[in-house]
């Protein structure tokens, strides 16, 4: 995926733009063993060299790059995990509209109720992305988040597909929880 990084544009922070093959392996290598489903490990992986080349002025040289790297990385593994364990599980559809009440551990209406109205926001915040994005949300739902398969169905490149539901991640989470 990320052959040799190389976006040398200033000698002071040249060991953060110029990677070699083994380099990116191995931060991948180091999400991965922390993030097991590969389009996460990919996602964060892409996440970790944005968020290097926006704080590269924090760079101080202090550390090894790869070392600053697997800090930046290891920051975005908590936020997936912190995001992920936000949400609840849910099986598939048919467990949401056929599930009984009166059969719920809790029984919390309330709760019920909350979950409902965010679906609702979030299906309203889906309507107000452009075209190209609600498309790739869809495809990708269908392919079961498969980035290949999507970028595939689409006749799109898959950094297409990552880009745009990167972006779309993004314009929801800010409509969902503006305080976020």
């Amino acid at each position: 995926m990320f052959p040799s990084v190389s976006l040398s544009t200033s000698t002071s922070s040249a060991g953060i733009r110029e990677l070699t093959t083994d380099q990116v392996q191995m931060l991948r290598a180091f999400i991965h063993k922390r993030v097991m489903n590969p389009d996460d490990v990919d996602d964060i992986l892409q996440c970790t060299f944005l968020e290097a080349l926006r704080s590269e002025h924090k760079f101080l040289h202090a550390s090894k790059p790869q070392t600053w790297l697997c800090g930046i990385a290891l920051n975005l593994i908590r936020n997936h995990f912190r995001r992920m364990y936000l949400r609840p599980y849910q099986e598939s559809w048919d467990d949401l509209t056929h599930s009984d009440v009166s059969s719920q551990d809790d029984g919390d209406i309330g709760h019920q109720v909350d979950g409902l109205r965010q679906l609702a926001r979030a299906v309203e915040a889906i309507g107000g992305l452009s075209s190209k994005m609600q498309r790739v949300i869809e495809v990708a739902m269908e392919m079961d988040g498969n980035y290949q398969q999507t970028a595939m169905s689409l006749g799109v490149p898959i950094g297409t597909v990552r880009s745009r539901l990167s972006r779309a991640r993004e314009q929801l989470k800010r409509q969902m929880d503006p305080f976020a």
